[in-house]
């Protein structure tokens, strides 16, 4: 749905800082700073980083916050740009041809199904919208080579129709988990930044912005515990997503205090293979929680 109204802009790192803060998206300065660039210079933001430390979380709440529309295009294996862009309605262009004993523009916009980049590249009542090109290290080198015109000018082609020019550009942000370089041509286009796991205090902010409800010792345990947790040698180490699922189930279990137990009743929150799961059985979480609880509570 197209919003009808938008927000200024921040006018500074501050104000991004606090416009972000303000919709439960808490960042450090830098990431704030390339936010607020972004806004100002009309710059792509290229975040890279591992799965669920809140990359796709920004492009939300950017939408959310400035009153605009998010467009998202999911990545995948064999993404093209057609499919990125538009596709005609077959079927429609049929029918229309079948009703009708005159000629008929089978190419008429009618027919056209806009996908997210054409979309993107639209007019918005609200402003320009907030496009997300999530885990772009899915697709190939083709489609990354057709992002570079896209995302220089800011225009799509369609053969049939001719050049769409986006009358603003959007708020453009590319993710990726790193599962493969991204090529430097499109990296150098967009402000770069490394979304890493958060530090104790930051994500025990975020805890209490995302799950008020949960007590503050139980919270401090919480994130105390999947610090530690990252510290250890898994496949796949959980992130700020897992820590916030986590905090929601022991919530709703009205879990006070961890415990082995409860730990290992709530671990698919956070751990989701299987072999990571089973280095976390017996002894292993007793360890892990006492040494959580011990730095715990040497910081005080």
């Amino acid at each position: 749905m197209t919003k009808t109204s938008s927000i200024p802009l921040p006018s500074s790192i501050d104000a991004t800082l606090e416009l972000l803060r303000a919709n439960d998206y808490v960042c450090d300065r830098s990431l704030a700073t390339l936010t607020y660039l972004s806004l100002t210079l009309d710059r792509p933001i290229f975040l890279e980083g591992e799965a669920g430390v809140g990359k796709t979380e920004l492009a939300r709440t950017l939408a959310t916050a400035l009153g605009r529309d998010l467009i998202r295009l999911q990545c995948y294996e064999g993404l093209d740009a057609s499919t990125a862009v538009y596709e005609w309605n077959f079927a429609a262009q049929m029918l229309a041809m079948k009703g009708s004993d005159q000629d008929i523009d089978i190419y008429d916009e009618k027919f056209l199904i806009r996908r997210p980049l054409l979309q993107a590249m639209e007019k918005h009542g609200g402003g320009p919208p907030v496009l997300l090109i999530d885990e772009i290290d899915r697709t190939d080198a083709p489609f990354e080579a057709f992002l570079l015109e896209a995302l220089s000018d800011y225009q799509v082609t369609i053969p049939e129709i001719g050049t769409i020019k986006a009358p603003s550009p959007p708020i453009v942000i590319l993710t990726s988990n790193r599962t493969r370089e991204v090529h430097d041509a499109l990296k150098r286009r967009c402000l770069y930044h490394w979304v890493d796991y958060p530090d104790f205090d930051r994500e025990l902010e975020i805890i209490k912005s995302r799950i008020p409800e949960a007590a503050d010792a139980l919270s401090r345990e919480i994130v105390a515990f999947v610090q530690e947790l990252r510290s250890e040698n898994f496949f796949k180490k959980p992130g700020l997503a897992e820590t916030i699922d986590w905090a929601s189930c022991l919530v709703a279990l009205d879990v006070v205090a961890l415990s082995p137990d409860v730990i290992a009743d709530t671990i698919g929150a956070m751990l989701k293979y299987q072999d990571d799961i089973a280095k976390l059985q017996g002894s292993e979480v007793s360890r892990i929680l006492e040494a959580s609880k011990a730095k715990l509570g040497a910081d005080g």
